[in-house]
Parts: structure tokens; C-alpha cells; sequence
């Protein structure tokens, strides 16, 4: 299974890393880090944690909800809310990754971690990041065949090329995530440890590596750069066509309706797409701006997810208000 296949390259990259320890001696050293976490002042840590508790109690549970909506609600047993439901399980497992242990680091002083566990949270996190990223362009494709190909949209996307795609994008995101880990945890780590971040990214773990570190932020800008311009541009692609074929469309009702579909999935991508670049074309950049810009991506995006697409989404608040016993309401 797909579980299984993570699990085994985690774990094979969690022994290179280990054996690497124990041949380099004093070369990588360090058996753990310290996450610094976002700089507040002392007493504003118990409001923080508050703040970001409810954020992410808001995060699973509206996800959740989406994720329960779609598998019960029959009328969205369509590949549309099928990809909608592997978005709102990436957004609630990412942020799951990060602020569990940021929320430790608020109350107390518990914010040590492993090397093995700053090494899964790196991989974790570009995994499932990535993940994403292939996600919404997959998404845009199955709108352009919705709006573009209306008559051939049921004979393309069948039910196992549903599946198939989905599972590519799960697998690119696994190799992905799995080469950036291996490429950043090779360094030597010999002190200090101080993780100047809220959890283990490439930016802040490169700043503690003991080695030239150039080529390896140059390959951090090439690989996500290239892989998230090259996903963005498919976007757009994608989006030309269906803003093309929305204004041939003679009926006003027609236009609004073809556009309300495409909204939640548009305003998203642009929120997802704004702040990684912001990070990740800049590797070696040390400003404070980027912790912000982080929690952006991290902590906020997940719960906006959830909220654009209800708001948005006419079908969704239908299916909500059918989950909550008004069986009566459709679709306007």
C-alpha cells in the first residue's frame, strides 16, 4: 500500500541518516535540536497557545467535516469532491505535523526534538506539502474537463482514473519529499543546535549545517521552484481554457454558475502558491517576515481551505445543511 511504501523510505532514509552518525564521528554530532519557535514575549505564550489551539481544533474539525460530507452525501460522489476530500486530509495531516509541537513550545520549555524526529517532520512536511501541490493541478485538469469537455468528462475521468491520479500525486510527493530529506539530512550537523524556526524546514536547517551549504540551496530554489512553477503554470494553462470557454457561454445563469465552481479552487491555489514561494525561492534568507509568512502557509491556509470551499462551494452548503437534518435544501 501507499502507507506502507512511505513507511518503508522513511525508514531507509532514517537509517542512511543514522549510519552516517556513527561513521563521521564528531562531523554530525548533534542527537538533537532545539526549536526556538516563533519570538513572543513571555507573557503572551499562555494567549498564543490559545490562539492556535482554536486554530487548529477549527482546522480538523472543518476539514473533517468536509472529508465526512463527501463520503456521505451521495450527490458528491464525484470526482470534483473525491479530489476535495484528499485536499481537506492533506491540509488537517500538515497541520497535525507542525502545531502540536508548537503548542508544546508555548507552555513549556519542551521544544527539544530528536534528530530522527526533525528528520520525519522535514519529510512529513515537504511530503504532504507536495502532495498538495500536485493536488491542485489536478484539480484545475478535472475543471477544465468539466467546463472544457463537458461531453466526454464522464469517459475521462472514470472512477480508476480517479484513483490513479490521485495516487500519483501521493507518490510524486513521497519521491519528492524523500530526495529534499536525504539531500538536507547528508550534511554534517555539529553544533549549534538551535533551530531558529517553529519546526524543521530546509531554510533553518541549512543555516545550521556545518558545510557549504550553496549547492544545496541552489537545488532547493531549481527543484521546488521548478516544480512548483511548473504546477502553477499548468494552473493557469488550465485556467485560460476555462475562462475561454466560460465566456462563450451565452446564458449569464451559465457564466456565474461556471464560474462559482471554479472560485473556491482559484482562491486557494493563490493562497497556497504566494507564501511558498516566498519562502522556498529564498533559501537563504534569515528575515523575521519568514516565520510569519511560514505560519501563514502552515497553521492558516489549512483552516481557510475548509471555509472558502463552503462559502463558495453552493453544492457543499447544500450537502451541509443535508448532514444537518434539512433534507430539504438544494443547490441554487
Amino acid at each position: 500500500s501507499l502507507k506502507g511504501l512511505e513507511l518503508s523510505l522513511l525508514l531507509l532514509l532514517l537509517a542512511d541518516v543514522n549510519s552516517k552518525e556513527m561513521h563521521s564521528g564528531n562531523q554530525t554530532s548533534v542527537s538533537h535540536f532545539i526549536l526556538v519557535g516563533l519570538h513572543h514575549p513571555p507573557q503572551l505564550g499562555v494567549p498564543l497557545f490559545l490562539a492556535f489551539l482554536v486554530i487548529y481544533a477549527l482546522t480538523v474539525s472543518g476539514n473533517g467535516l468536509i472529508i465526512l460530507t463527501v463520503l456521505v452525501d451521495t450527490r458528491l460522489h464525484r470526482p470534483m469532491y473525491w479530489f476535495l476530500c484528499h485536499l481537506s486530509f492533506l491540509d488537517m495531516t500538515i497541520s497535525s505535523a507542525i502545531v502540536p509541537k508548537m503548542l508544546a513550545g508555548f507552555l513549556q520549555d519542551s521544544r527539544v526534538i530528536s534528530f530522527g524526529g526533525c528528520v520525519i517532520q522535514l519529510f512529513s512536511f515537504h511530503f504532504l506539502g507536495c502532495t498538495e501541490c500536485f493536488l491542485y493541478t489536478l484539480m484545475a485538469y478535472d475543471r477544465f474537463l468539466a467546463i472544457c469537455k463537458p461531453l466526454h468528462y464522464a469517459t475521462i475521468m472514470t472512477r480508476n482514473i480517479c484513483n490513479f491520479l490521485a495516487l500519483g500525486t501521493w507518490l510524486g510527493g513521497t519521491l519528492h519529499s524523500l530526495f529534499q530529506t536525504s539531500f538536507i539530512f547528508r550534511l554534517p550537523f555539529c553544533g549549534p543546535n538551535r533551530v531558529d524556526y517553529f519546526f524543521c524546514d530546509i531554510p533553518a536547517m541549512l543555516r545550521l549545517a556545518c558545510a557549504d551549504t550553496t549547492i544545496n540551496e541552489l537545488v532547493t530554489f531549481v527543484d521546488i521552484g521548478f516544480l512548483a512553477l511548473t504546477c502553477f503554470m499548468l494552473i493557469l494553462t488550465s485556467y485560460g481554457y476555462i475562462v475561454a470557454a466560460i465566456l462563450r457561454i451565452q446564458s449569464v445563469d451559465g457564466r456565474r454558475n461556471a464560474f462559482s465552481t471554479c472560485a473556491a479552487h482559484l482562491t486557494v491555489v493563490i493562497v497556497y502558491y504566494v507564501p511558498c514561494t516566498f519562502i522556498y525561492l529564498r533559501p537563504g534568507s534569515q528575515e523575521p517576515l519568514d516565520g510569519v509568512v511560514a505560519v501563514f502557509y502552515t497553521v492558516i491556509t489549512p483552516l481557510l481551505n475548509p471555509i472558502i470551499y463552503t462559502l463558495r462551494n453552493k453544492e457543499m452548503k447544500a450537502a451541509l445543511w443535508r448532514l444537518g437534518g434539512r433534507k430539504d435544501v438544494q443547490p441554487h
